[in-house]
């Protein structure tokens, strides 16, 4: 008897995950703000009511797709950094895997990136994998200053912000205007592996 509780909450987990899989789903065919719940109540099988027993609001859909998404992100630009040499080369490795990780999963990034759906704000709890993220970003950058590649007002408020501004924009322009391209194809995304000599530009080494 022990075991029913684990089976219960097994259960419970995969029913979850089949919602928030549904959920996007609904969101890839009528926009990310165009979520409806009871058209995942009806693609699941059940009454809409009954789907408030594992979520109980479309905004707390959001909120676990929202957290889903954003440690997926962070476990992609992690990935490579690590065999990569600290700096603007470790950075170069995270963009693109950023990057590549955006062009595969275009309707979570859009939640992730953008603010697609009016009064949604994450929770404390979703957001922590956000600021996970920008620590990533920031170790690296600070790594390239002491490694003498960048400037080390790079690893200051403005350097950061555009460090950031540099990825964002290229891979909006790409889903903007070839959203069906592969990562090697499109014409903005091709240009993520000059960024790092972008900001090394803007911030020469003394």
């Amino acid at each position: 008897m022990t075991d029913i509780p684990d089976r219960r909450a097994r259960r419970r987990a995969e029913t979850q995950e089949e919602i928030l899989g549904l959920a996007l789903d609904v969101m890839a065919e009528e926009g990310v703000a165009g979520l409806s719940l009871a058209t995942v109540a009806r693609r699941l099988g059940v009454r809409p009511p009954s789907l408030y027993r594992y979520f109980p609001s479309r905004g707390a859909v959001y909120d676990a797709l929202f957290e889903r998404g954003q440690r997926a992100y962070l476990d992609a630009v992690r990935g490579p950094a690590g065999s990569r040499s600290p700096g603007l080369d470790a950075l170069g490795a995270s963009y693109e895997a950023g990057a590549r990780w955006i062009m595969a999963n275009p309707v979570l990034a859009q939640l992730l990136f953008w603010r697609p759906v009016p009064g949604f704000t994450p929770s404390p709890e979703a957001y922590a994998p956000a600021l996970a993220i920008h620590d990533h970003f920031a170790g690296l950058i600070r790594a390239a200053v002491e490694r003498g590649e960048l400037h080390p007002d790079a690893a200051g408020d403005d350097g950061l912000a555009l460090a950031s501004s540099l990825i964002a924009g290229l891979v909006s322009q790409q889903l903007a205007n070839q959203p069906d391209a592969g990562y090697e194809d499109g014409r903005f995304t091709r240009l993520v592996p000059r960024l790092p000599a972008v900001l090394a530009a803007v911030y020469p080494p003394r």
